[in-house]
C-alpha cells in the first residue's frame, strides 16, 4: 500500500504541475508534444527477458542477451546465493529538441521563465557537396522502477528500489550546451575524431543491429554515429530517431562517465553495482514510449546503436509528434537469495 500512495502522490503532483504550468500558451507548431506512459499497456513486457541462472536461459529469449557468470551459484561476503541475470526498466527519458519539454509527462512544458537552455537548431548545409542537417537536444532523466512500485515481484533485493522522480535535467548542465566545456569529462575525443575511427564504427553498426554491440568500440554509437562529443549537439543529424537515439546514448555514457550510472552487468555485478566511466554499451536497451510505444517485436527494444531503419516507421508525426520518449532497459545480474 504505501508503493500505491507514492505513485497516487506521484501522478498528482504531475497532474499539478500540468495544470499550473504554462503549457496552454505554448501554442503553434513548436509546441511540446507527448503522452503520460501507461505502465501497463506502453511497455513491451517481453523486453524482460531473457532471465537466467548461471549460463542456463530459464526463460530464453529470441533478443540478444550479454553473456552471463558460468557458475549458477554464487557467493557474496558469507552470503551464498543464486546467480540470476534478467533485464529491468529502471529510466524513463524525455528527448526532444524544445527546451523544458517534458515529453513523458503528458507533453507538459515549464518554461522558467529565463534564458537557460535555449539554442538554435540549424537545416540543411551543404558539406563537401551533400546535404547534412544539425540538430541540438536535450534529455530530462527519470528514475521508473516500473517492477518495483508495481510490486510484480515482492521480496527480490535484486531490483532497483524507489519511486518515479526526476533525476537529471540538461538545460541546467553546462557541460551539455557546449562541446568545448564537454571536452573536461571526454577529453580522449580527440584521439576518435579521425576518419578511420569513425569508419571503424561500421563494425559496431553491424554487430549491434545482427547481436549485440561492441563494448570495445566505445567511441562508437553503432549506426548512430560517435559517442563523442558527450552532448546533444548532433552535427550530422539524419532523423528524429537516429539523432534522438544517439544523445540518448551519449547521455548514459556520460552519466557514466561522471560516476553516476554505474555498472550492473556481468560477475563484478553479482554483490552489487560498480565503478564503470567506460560504459558497456551492452548493458542497455531503449525502448521507445513516444510518441508511439514500441511494445511487441523484434526492434521495439534494440540494443544501443542497432539500425533504425525498422524502428523509425510511426516514430514520428510531423508537427505533433516530433518529441521522442524512452524507457531505458538495464542488464542485471546479482546473487539472489
Amino acid at each position: 500500500m504505501t508503493h500505491l500512495r507514492r505513485l497516487v502522490a506521484a501522478a498528482l503532483g504531475a497532474l499539478g504541475l500540468m495544470l499550473a504550468s504554462p503549457a496552454s500558451a505554448d501554442a503553434g507548431p513548436g509546441r511540446c508534444t507527448g503522452s503520460f506512459v501507461n505502465p501497463i499497456t506502453d511497455i513491451c513486457w517481453s523486453c524482460l527477458f531473457p532471465i537466467s541462472v548461471g549460463a542456463l536461459k530459464i526463460w530464453p529469449s529470441s533478443r540478444p542477451d550479454p553473456s552471463n557468470p558460468t557458475l549458477p551459484l554464487c557467493l557474496c561476503g558469507l552470503r551464498p546465493g543464486i546467480a540470476m541475470g534478467f533485464w529491468e526498466p529502471v529510466r524513463l527519458a524525455d528527448v526532444s529538441m524544445k527546451p523544458w519539454c517534458f515529453v513523458n509527462l503528458g507533453g507538459m512544458k515549464l518554461d522558467p521563465g529565463f534564458d537557460i537552455g535555449f539554442r538554435s537548431i540549424k537545416g540543411p548545409s551543404a558539406i563537401g557537396g551533400a546535404s547534412q542537417n544539425y540538430s541540438s537536444w536535450h534529455v530530462h532523466w527519470y528514475a521508473y522502477p516500473l517492477i518495483y512500485w508495481m510490486e510484480i515481484v515482492t521480496d527480490f533485493l535484486c531490483l532497483e528500489s524507489g519511486s518515479i522522480d526526476i533525476l537529471y535535467i540538461s538545460e541546467i548542465d553546462p557541460l551539455w550546451q557546449d562541446s568545448e566545456l564537454t571536452a573536461i569529462i571526454n577529453p580522449e575525443a580527440v584521439l576518435f575524431a579521425n576518419p578511420l575511427a569513425l569508419a571503424a564504427c561500421a563494425a559496431d553498426c553491424v554487430s549491434s543491429t545482427v547481436h549485440l554491440p561492441v563494448d570495445e568500440m566505445f567511441w562508437c554509437a553503432g549506426c548512430q554515429g560517435s559517442m563523442y562529443p558527450m552532448n546533444g549537439n548532433v552535427s550530422a543529424s539524419i532523423g528524429h530517431v537516429q539523432a534522438s537515439r544517439l544523445v540518448l546514448s551519449r547521455f548514459a555514457y556520460k552519466l557514466h562517465r561522471e560516476l553516476v550510472a554505474w555498472g550492473t552487468m556481468g560477475s563484478k555485478g553479482l554483490c552489487g553495482k560498480y565503478l564503470m566511466p567506460v560504459m558497456r554499451k551492452q548493458q542497455y536497451r531503449f525502448q521507445a514510449t513516444n510518441p508511439n510505444p514500441a511494445t511487441k517485436g523484434r526492434y521495439a527494444c534494440p540494443p544501443i546503436g542497432a539500425a533504425t531503419t525498422f524502428q523509425s516507421a510511426g516514430q514520428v508525426i510531423p508537427a505533433i509528434g516530433e518529441d521522442m520518449g524512452y524507457l531505458v532497459w538495464r542488464k542485471r545480474n546479482c546473487c539472489a537469495l
